[in-house]
């Protein structure tokens, strides 16, 4: 699987049946800088973001709620909880990755224990390495 770099690509979430359910935009947070801001700071969230390596995570300054799925090594989904703001997540034993989205999406999308997802690391959300509002990964404009 390799490690991922700060950027986007796109959350490929697998159904029961073996099928492809939802494909999500993704937001990958793999450097120690891009882990610790997270979702701080923003009231709302485009599509999801994977935080890379983590186990646990907290929604302090947080402004809004969001689902959390723990995933392990094989990208398995270990367990989704739902975080208000100003919360602690005790880190999850197995865990080895963590995605955040808003708080409802992830059972819209089919993210449940059991589901393994995948990630699909490029150019997936905005074209060109940009976000959707047109700057580059890291906050370089």
């Amino acid at each position: 699987m390799g490690r991922w770099r700060d950027g986007w690509g796109r959350l490929v979430v697998g159904r029961g049946d073996g099928g492809t359910g939802a494909v999500v935009p993704l937001e990958i947070a793999a450097s120690y800088r891009a882990r610790a801001k997270g979702l701080l700071g923003r009231d709302s969230v485009d599509g999801a973001m994977l935080l890379s390596p983590a186990s646990g995570v907290h929604t302090f300054r947080m402004s809004i709620p969001i689902d959390v799925a723990y995933l392990d090594r094989r990208l398995t989904v270990i367990a989704v909880r739902t975080m208000k703001p100003g919360r602690l997540g005790l880190p999850r034993l197995r865990s080895r990755h963590v995605l955040e989205a808003e708080a409802g999406a992830m059972a819209g999308w089919g993210v449940e224990a059991g589901v393994r997802v995948t990630v699909e690391a490029g150019d997936g959300a905005g074209g060109a390495g940009r976000d959707p509002g047109g700057r580059r990964p890291g906050g370089r404009g």
